[in-house]
């Protein structure tokens, strides 16, 4: 796993060893001390024989690693693009068989709040970030049809232990719900690439996540459990700005500089 330290890293983390019990972890960040059946890396995704090396004797992958919001293209475009080139094409050589890539709502952030979409809806990012996801979500889709790893694309929208503001009533995921289409990524027989939504069953939810049922998914959590106690987003800072904000489902990354 990528991006182990990483926020989503950390309860993944917590929750893999259930059905996988042996876990090679990878940050640039620390990791801190080795558990039980883990394998602790240092791997710069930048670094081509390094994730080489990353990759050897591993199953499948999950694809954590990246960087987010306001960093300049050169660095989001080194690490989250051609860093995910580095994975898959290490995967390719050694034979993996399957990733689970971490893509985001940043890649289909565009979107109206008020329009619905499925698994089909074409990419339209929102940021350099979104950005960097859609061409991550492209280079599965080519390394799954011509190399025949298979690749889950989970458009991953807020994962916490509870949603914290009113945005998250329609994207939050729990931990456990993520960890369920992690194992339908790694695990499930004949999957070839799909592409499905990290998030929970949530009645305010943009996004028809039927795909994710079809393959296997059954969420057990709900964002309208927290409703009462979720409060607004903060304020942008402008009017115009705070129009954008609210119309797109990107939310704040749509104004980003």
């Amino acid at each position: 796993m990528t991006g182990a330290a990483g926020l989503i890293g950390r309860y993944l983390r917590d929750l893999l060893p259930e059905a996988y019990p042996k876990l090679r972890l990878s940050d640039i960040a620390d990791l801190g001390e080795a558990r039980p059946g883990e394998e602790l890396d240092r791997t710069d995704l930048r670094d081509r024989a390094a994730v080489d090396k990353m990759v050897q004797g591993v199953d499948g992958i999950i694809h954590l690693g990246g960087i987010p919001g306001k960093h300049t293209w050169d660095d989001i475009s080194a690490i989250n693009i051609e860093g995910t080139r580095n994975v898959l094409e290490a995967a390719r050589e050694h034979g993996v068989k399957r990733i689970v890539f971490a893509s985001s709502n940043h890649a289909i952030g565009f979107y109206p709040r008020d329009q619905r979409i499925d698994h089909t809806a074409a990419p339209l990012p929102d940021s350099r970030y979104g950005v960097s996801k859609a061409a991550g979500e492209a280079l599965c889709a080519m390394y799954a049809y011509r190399h025949a790893i298979g690749a889950l694309v989970i458009r991953i929208g807020h994962v916490n232990l509870r949603p914290k503001e009113d945005r998250h009533l329609a994207i939050w995921q729990s931990p456990r719900d993520l960890l369920q289409l992690v194992r339908i990524g790694l695990d499930r027989p004949g999957l070839r690439h799909e592409v499905v939504y990290g998030v929970s069953d949530n009645q305010r939810s943009w996004w028809d996540n039927a795909n994710a049922v079809r393959l296997g998914y059954r969420p057990v959590d709900r964002s309208e459990d927290y409703a009462s106690s979720v409060t607004a987003g903060a304020p942008q800072s402008c009017a115009a700005d705070e129009a954008i904000v609210g119309k797109y489902q990107g939310g704040f990354y749509c104004v980003l500089p």
